[in-house]
C-alpha cells in the first residue's frame, strides 16, 4: 500500500517510514522539516491534498510536542495552542474531504485535563470519531531524535551522561512511565493499519510497553554506560503530576512488545555513537 505520513521527520514518524519500506509498502513522507510547503497549517494545502489523493492509507503523526522540558515552558503558550489547533483543523478537513482511512496518533495524557497538550489530543480524538478514523494512545516513545529542542528525557540523559558524566535530572525521578522503543511502537501501528477494520472509532488502542519505569531508574541505567553520576532535583513532575492511567490491552490481540528497556537503551546510545 501506498502509506502517507503525516509528521514523516518526527521521532516515531522517521521510524516508521522505514519500518513501512522495509515491509512491503510505499511510505510517502511529508513534514514542515522537509520543506515549507509540507506545513500542516496552510489551510487547503495543495500539497497535502495532492499526496492524499494518492495514497490508500494515512497516520496523523504530526504534533507540535516535545519531551516534559519542552512541554513545560511552551504548552500553555498561545503559539503552542494555536500551531496545534490549525494543523488539526486544516487536516481533518481534508481527510474528511478525501475519505481515507486514517490513524491518529493521540497521548495517553488526552485525560489529563490540566495538561494544554493533553486536551489538544483530546480534541484530535474528538475530530477523529466524528470522521470515523481509528486511535492510538502513544506511551513515552523514544528512539533516536534529531530535533534536540524536543527531545526526550532518554535523550536528554543520555546527552548528559555522555557530554557532562552528570544526569541532573528535572525531577526526583519518582515520576513512573511506560517506556515504548520506536521499532516496537512501529511494529503496533502496522497492526493496527492491517487490522483496521477490527477496530472502530471508540476502539482505545494503548501502544504501550506495559511495563513501568521511574524516571531515576532510567536515568541509573544511562550513568553506567558512561560511568556518570545522578543528580536528582527536588522538585516532582509537574507535566503529568504523578497521574497514573492504567492501560487497556486490547492491543495485544494483534501485536506485543518486544524489547526490554535495557535493550532499547542500549540500542541507541550504539546508535548516537
Amino acid at each position: 500500500m501506498r502509506v502517507l505520513v503525516l509528521g514523516s521527520s518526527g521521532q516515531v514518524g522517521a521510524y516508521l517510514v522505514e519500518y513501512l519500506n522495509n515491509n512491503g509498502h510505499e511510505a510517502i513522507e511529508f513534514d514542515i522539516v522537509r520543506r515549507d510547503g509540507e506545513d500542516l497549517r496552510i489551510p487547503l494545502n495543495i500539497n497535502l491534498r495532492k499526496a492524499l489523493d494518492d495514497v490508500d492509507f494515512v497516520f496523523f503523526l504530526a504534533f507540535d510536542v516535545g519531551g516534559s522540558r519542552y512541554l513545560s515552558k511552551y504548552q500553555h503558550t498561545y503559539e503552542f495552542v494555536d500551531n496545534n489547533i490549525r494543523l488539526m483543523a486544516n487536516t481533518f478537513e481534508l481527510l474528511k474531504f478525501y475519505n481515507k482511512p486514517f490513524v491518529f496518533a493521540s497521548s495517553q495524557m488526552s485525560n489529563m485535563t490540566y495538561s494544554p497538550y493533553g486536551v489538544l489530543k483530546a480534541i484530535g480524538e474528538t475530530y477523529t470519531k466524528s470522521l470515523g478514523g481509528r486511535i492510538v494512545k502513544f506511551w513515552n516513545v523514544y528512539g533516536i531524535e534529531h530535533d534536540l529542542a524536543k527531545s526526550h528525557v532518554i535523550t536528554d540523559f543520555i546527552l548528559k551522561a555522555k557530554n557532562n558524566r552528570v544526569i541532573d535530572m528535572l525531577t526526583d525521578g519518582q515520576e513512573e512511565r511506560e517506556f515504548l522503543y520506536a521499532d516496537d511502537c512501529c511494529e503496533a501501528l502496522n497492526a493496527v493499519m492491517k487490522n483496521y477494520e477490527s477496530f472502530d472509532s471508540e476502539s482505545e488502542l494503548n501502544i504501550t510497553s506495559f511495563k513501568s519505569t521511574k524516571v531515576i531508574d532510567i536515568a541509573n541505567i544511562i550513568a553506567k554506560y558512561f560511568d556518570a553520576s545522578v543528580l536528582p532535583s527536588e522538585k516532582v513532575d509537574t507535566v503529568q503530576m504523578n497521574k497514573k492511567n492504567v492501560a487497556n490491552k486490547l492491543i495485544l490481540d494483534y501485536w506485543s512488545p518486544k524489547t526490554s528497556i535495557e535493550d532499547g537503551i542500549n540500542k541507541i546510545i550504539k546508535d548516537m555513537k
